[in-house]
C-alpha cells in the first residue's frame, strides 16, 4: 500500500534525510486519510477493540478528542467509560515535555488547544493512563507509526513503559515502512475499521 518513498532512512543516515523522508510520508498520509470513508468507521472499530483488544479491566484509559480527519474514536471511548474504565485525555503541553493527561468524563466541558485540539480545563483532576489509544498518521506492520512531528507520544509513552498502546487509525494509513528514528517509540497494536493488528505479544493489555 506505500508509496516508493516510504521507506526508512539507512542505520546512520543524518536527521536531516529522516526529517525530510516524515515530511513527504506525512503529505502522502495526510492524503490518504482525507479520501477515507469515515461513514460507520468509528461505531466498526469500536467493536473490533472491544472484541478483540479490550484493555484489561480497571485499566485508567487515555484517549483523545479527534480533529479533522482524523478516525472517530468517541464511540469507543462511550463504550470503555459504560464498562466501568476512567477516562482521561491530553493537554497539549510546550513543545518539548510529554503530555498531560487529565481526567475526562463524557459530559465534560472541553477547551480549545492547540492546533484545533479540544481538551480538559486546566483545573481538571491529573490523571495517569496505563492503556493509551494513540492517534497517528500512517502505520506499517512492525508497529512503527508516524505522527504529527511534535514528539508529543513519543516523549510520553518513554515515561509510561509498563502502559498498553494501542493505535487508532482509517485501514489506508497502512504504509510499508514508516520512517522512523531511534527516538520514535512502537506501538503494541493498531485497530482500524477492518480490525486489529498486533505488533508485540500482549500488548494490548
Amino acid at each position: 500500500m506505500a508509496a516508493p518513498h516510504s521507506v526508512s532512512p539507512p542505520s546512520g543516515e543524518d536527521d536531516a534525510l529522516l526529517r525530510a523522508a516524515k515530511v513527504v510520508a506525512r503529505e502522502e498520509a495526510m492524503a490518504r486519510r482525507a479520501r477515507a470513508d469515515a461513514a460507520g468507521a468509528g461505531q466498526a472499530l469500536a467493536a473490533h477493540v472491544l472484541r478483540d483488544a479490550p484493555p484489561p479491566s480497571g485499566a485508567v484509559v487515555a484517549g483523545f478528542w479527534p480533529m479533522g480527519h482524523e478516525i472517530d474514536i468517541r464511540p469507543l471511548m462511550r463504550a470503555l467509560e459504560a464498562r466501568g474504565h476512567r477516562l482521561c485525555l491530553p493537554r497539549t503541553p510546550k513543545r518539548g515535555l510529554p503530555l498531560d493527561f487529565r481526567a475526562f468524563a463524557f459530559g465534560d466541558e472541553l477547551v480549545k488547544g492547540p492546533v484545533g485540539t479540544r481538551q480538559p480545563a486546566e483545573d481538571a483532576p491529573p490523571c495517569v493512563p496505563d492503556w493509551l489509544i494513540v492517534p497517528l498518521l500512517a502505520f506499517d506492520r512492525a508497529g512503527r507509526r508516524l505522527g504529527y512531528g511534535g514528539g508529543y507520544y513519543d516523549r510520553t509513552l518513554a515515561g509510561l513503559p509498563g502502559a498498553g498502546t494501542l493505535g487508532v487509525a482509517y485501514a489506508c494509513q497502512e504504509m510499508d515502512v514508516v520512517p522512523s528514528g531511534p527516538h520514535d517509540a512502537p506501538l503494541g497494536a493498531v485497530a482500524t475499521e477492518a480490525g486489529v493488528m498486533w505488533f508485540r505479544k500482549g500488548s494490548s493489555g
